[in-house]
C-alpha cells in the first residue's frame, strides 16, 4: 500500500473513531467506569469503583471491602491498603447501585475486557447475576486511532496505557484510582470526539 493510501486509510479510521466518540459523549445514557482491584487473576476482587456520567457527574465513588487482604504488589499500583477499606461496603452492598446504572446502557471503559471480567467475577463469587450493558473499550478505540501496528497476531493495533493515550492529547494522567481514571477516560473520549485528522 502506498504512503498516500496508508494516510487515507488512517484518516478514515480516525474519522470513524471520532464519530464513535461523538456518539458516546452526546448520549446522555453513556457512563464511564473504572475499577481498581486486588490483582489480575480469577480470584481478584474490586476494591475501588468509579462511575461518572457523560457530563462528568460522579455517580459512584466507593472503596469496596474485599474478603481477603490486599496484596502489597497491587497496593504499589493504586495505593489502596487494607486500612483504607475498613468499614467500606462489600460487593454485595455496592452492586445493586452499579447494576441500576449498568442496565442496558452504554458503558465506556479503558480496557473494558478487564473491568467487565472483574465485575462478572465479583458477581459470580457472590452468586449474583450480572446486568446487561453495552460495553465499549476506549483502549481499543484509542489503539486504532493511534494506528501503531501490533506484533501480536490476535490484535491489529498496539494497545497503550491510559496515561500514554492522555498524553497524546496533552491531558493530565488519571492517577490509578477508579474515579480519577473514569474521569480521565471521559476526557480522552471527548478529545477523540474533537480530534482533527
Amino acid at each position: 500500500m502506498s504512503v498516500p493510501a496508508v494516510k487515507s486509510a488512517q484518516r478514515r479510521e480516525r474519522e470513524k473513531i471520532a464519530a464513535w466518540a461523538r456518539d458516546r459523549t452526546a448520549d446522555p445514557a453513556t457512563i464511564f467506569l473504572d475499577t481498581e482491584t486486588t490483582g489480575l487473576g480469577r480470584d481478584a476482587e474490586i476494591i475501588d469503583l468509579g462511575v461518572v456520567d457523560s457530563h462528568g457527574n460522579v455517580l459512584i465513588d466507593s472503596l469496596i471491602a474485599p474478603r481477603l487482604p490486599i496484596p502489597p504488589e497491587t497496593t504499589r499500583v493504586h495505593g489502596i491498603v487494607d486500612a483504607d477499606v475498613i468499614g467500606a461496603p462489600n460487593w454485595i452492598d455496592i452492586y445493586p447501585i452499579l447494576a441500576a446504572l449498568l442496565r442496558d446502557r452504554p458503558v465506556v471503559v479503558y480496557n473494558a475486557d478487564f473491568d467487565r471480567r472483574m465485575i462478572a467475577g465479583c458477581c459470580t463469587s457472590f452468586g449474583i447475576e450480572g446486568e446487561t450493558a453495552e460495553w465499549h473499550c476506549a483502549m481499543r478505540q484509542y489503539a486504532a486511532w493511534a494506528g501503531v501496528r501490533s506484533s501480536h497476531k490476535r490484535q491489529r493495533y498496539r494497545l497503550h496505557k491510559l496515561g500514554d493515550a492522555l498524553a497524546a492529547f496533552d491531558l493530565p494522567p488519571g492517577g490509578h484510582r477508579a474515579l480519577s481514571d473514569a474521569l480521565a477516560c471521559r476526557r480522552l473520549i471527548e478529545a477523540l470526539a474533537a480530534s482533527e485528522f
